[in-house]
């Protein structure tokens, strides 16, 4: 627990750095549109690229479950599902948020917004899965290969705005500068420790959970 409250503390030194130069030091956009409106960004970003990392943890975390039958997985899998979960949710009303300044809707149906919606309802039915078993090692079992099947919907996200016409950019389209970087890679990194602690927090209390059960 120890290493996980250090981490904490280490992301909210960074959040509040980047949080700092990205909603104060850096100027308004250029474009009158955008203004202030885009540094939306610096939060929107990083709770997409958190789900992906916690997403791909599950996957893998899946995967070693049905080759070794350790419970342990099972455990490390869920919990980072869970938190890959409540950051694409926050990556999906920041998005919506973005999408109503600079398409004027809050919801278009792109490609990028669809297929993240997928995503989140693919897990969301993954969580309804675990739930509704009470056999331990079934629900393990079920849950760890919807969740293989589940993270298909992730490079989908990634690769819609190359498979079809978006008005999401694209990682080849954006352009960040200096200024921008020094707000945007330390929030990733504190997005990324905060995740790193949840999980060292939650698989505890999951062991501990199953030790008393």
């Amino acid at each position: 627990m120890k290493k996980a409250a250090v981490l904490m503390v280490l992301s909210l030194l960074l959040f509040t750095f980047a949080s700092y130069t990205a909603l104060v030091k850096l100027p308004p956009s250029p474009e009158p549109l955008l203004r202030n409106n885009y540094r939306i960004i610096f939060f929107h970003l990083p709770s997409a690229i958190c789900s992906f990392t916690a997403f791909t943890v599950t996957l893998i975390a899946s995967i070693q479950y049905l080759r070794t039958r350790d419970y342990g997985w099972d455990i490390i899998s869920a919990s980072s599902a869970k938190a890959g979960f409540f950051m694409i949710t926050a990556a999906l009303i920041s998005g919506s948020i973005w999408a109503k300044v600079a398409w004027g809707s809050y919801w278009n149906w792109d490609p990028r917004e669809t297929t993240v919606l997928i995503l989140w309802f693919a897990y969301a039915a993954y969580f309804a899965l675990r739930s509704s078993v009470e056999d331990i090692e079934e629900r393990a079992k079920v849950s760890s290969i919807l969740a293989i099947f589940c993270y298909v919907t992730v490079p989908l996200s990634y690769l819609s705005t190359r498979i079809y016409f978006s008005l999401h950019p694209s990682t080849q389209e954006l352009s960040i500068g200096l200024g921008i970087g020094m707000a945007l890679g330390p929030m990733i990194v504190s997005f990324l420790l905060l995740y790193v602690a949840y999980m060292i927090v939650d698989v505890r209390l999951s062991k501990m959970e199953m030790e008393v059960v």
